[in-house]
């Protein structure tokens, strides 16, 4: 059993009983012996437990003969950015990401930035500390380089977009006293847009709640901002700003459904014919979309992991979550909170439409639920009892994560959480918001049948 802190793709715990620097220090010593020869990246996000944490896993892989490349604070994108960049044998983020103030985690990966997940390593980790079969320092330990330089990586993001096509936009940018607001400010002197910087200042306190967009109450400031300002979109980012969320022009917080065909369209307006791998959850829009822009759509399971060893398979120029992960290929397959919102600002330049009116087209095309999550008793039964009603109806069934029943005017994907004891539930209908209320309440009450 893998220590607490040990999830299927990263590490999160509570500081200082299930993470802490002497575990830091022994998850160190214990990934040198997983990634081949060479430097290892590490950056740190705004949380006041991060620099300690970040020291002590420096120590222990200094002791191991490693060289440290220390970024300093940022994004997890970054970590990810600079392992590819500067040919590392690997990385590690020490981020908590949007969990509460008293946690902390780290994300990890080896070269070219491929992930470290439970069967690729990550538990491996855990069982060596937890069992204490871990190696003595070796003779020469190694030395740790500053590397605060962010040019090559703003280099990087400002190659997505055409700055001639970009029309001077007025932007709400919203980084939750994370670390967005860093790049955003060096972004900025690049780009033709005026921004509103609301809660800007990174602040590992964060006195204005947890970076977490996904909270509808976390959503308000960004909202009222952008009404007030007459924005023509808004962005906000959660703490590490691997993922962003948007706002329409009203103000209106955009499904992250959505956002995967429009970025899935302008990235094969420059790289015509790709493949766009997207999860099975939500999957009629984006299809439509890939395939009206001339790409081929591939379906893939949900998860990191899952979906850049996909991409990478199928060479895909982009992979796109309705969780808002959004995975580019000339980023290392990697996923980005900064290269999405680039793109939409140039689509939204390019095609003289709002954001709110590219994205009306397509919810009007095809409604969803969104997520909706149910804490039952017994999951599989919960998933009998659903498909044991529909069965008469004779749907298509995929399985490629959960199950997926298509019955031609609409469809559902229903599957576990990895984390926790939940059921998550999406639907959608072709074009039926009626139909797609009243089987959203149909599917609610068999699942909620024994809760």
């Amino acid at each position: 059993m893998p220590l607490p802190a040990f999830k299927a793709y990263d590490l999160r715990g509570r500081v200082p009983d299930e993470l802490n620097p002497a575990l830091a220090r022994d998850i160190g010593i214990a990934l040198a012996g997983q990634l081949p020869p060479g430097a290892i990246v590490l950056g740190r996000d705004v949380r006041l437990s991060s620099p300690e944490l970040q020291a002590a896993l420096s120590d222990g892989l200094r002791t191991q003969g490693r060289e440290v490349i220390d970024i300093g604070v940022g994004g997890t994108e970054e970590v990810y950015f600079q392992v590819d960049h500067l040919g590392a044998a690997g990385g590690v983020m020490v981020t908590a990401s949007h969990n509460p103030m008293d946690y902390n985690g780290m994300k990890l990966v080896r070269e070219q930035a491929r992930p470290i997940s439970s069967d690729t390593g990550l538990f491996a980790i855990s069982d060596a500390v937890e069992a204490g079969n871990l190696p003595g320092p070796v003779a020469t330990p190694g030395s740790e380089t500053a590397a605060p330089d962010k040019s090559a990586y703003i280099e990087h993001l400002l190659g997505y977009v055409e700055a001639k096509a970009l029309r001077p936009l007025k932007l709400v940018v919203n980084a939750g006293n994370g670390g967005a607001g860093a790049i955003v400010d060096l972004l900025a002197p690049h780009l033709p847009f005026e921004f509103v910087r609301v809660f800007h200042e990174a602040d590992g306190n964060f006195p204005n709640g947890i970076p977490n967009p996904l909270l509808p109450e976390n959503r308000q400031a960004t909202a009222d901002a952008v009404r007030e300002h007459g924005a023509d979109f808004g962005i906000a980012w959660d703490g590490d700003f691997d993922r962003c969320f948007f706002f329409d022009e009203t103000g209106a917080f955009i499904e992250g459904y959505y956002l995967v065909g429009l970025l899935a369209e302008a990235i094969l307006a420059k790289q015509p014919g790709g493949k766009v791998v997207h999860d099975p959850r939500l999957v009629w829009n984006t299809i439509e979309q890939v395939e009206a822009a001339g790409g081929v759509p591939v379906l893939c399971k949900s998860g990191h992991a899952f979906i850049k060893e996909k991409m990478r398979a199928e060479d895909a120029v982009y992979g796109g979550e309705m969780s808002a992960h959004h995975y580019f290929r000339e980023f290392a397959y990697a996923d980005s909170g900064m290269i999405p919102w680039l793109l939409i600002a140039e689509l939204v330049s390019t095609s003289r439409r709002s954001l709110g009116d590219l994205v009306a087209e397509r919810v009007a095309k095809f409604p969803c639920s969104g997520e909706i999550n149910f804490r039952v008793v017994d999951a599989a039964a919960a998933v009998d009892r659903v498909m044991a009603h529909y069965a008469p109806q004779a749907p298509a069934i995929d399985r490629t994560d959960g199950i997926s029943a298509d019955f031609g005017d609409w469809r559902f994907n229903l599957r576990s959480s990895n984390t926790e004891p939940l059921l998550r539930l999406n639907l959608e209908t072709r074009g039926d918001r009626a139909l797609l209320e009243a089987r959203t309440r149909e599917v609610s009450a068999l699942l909620s049948a024994d809760a």
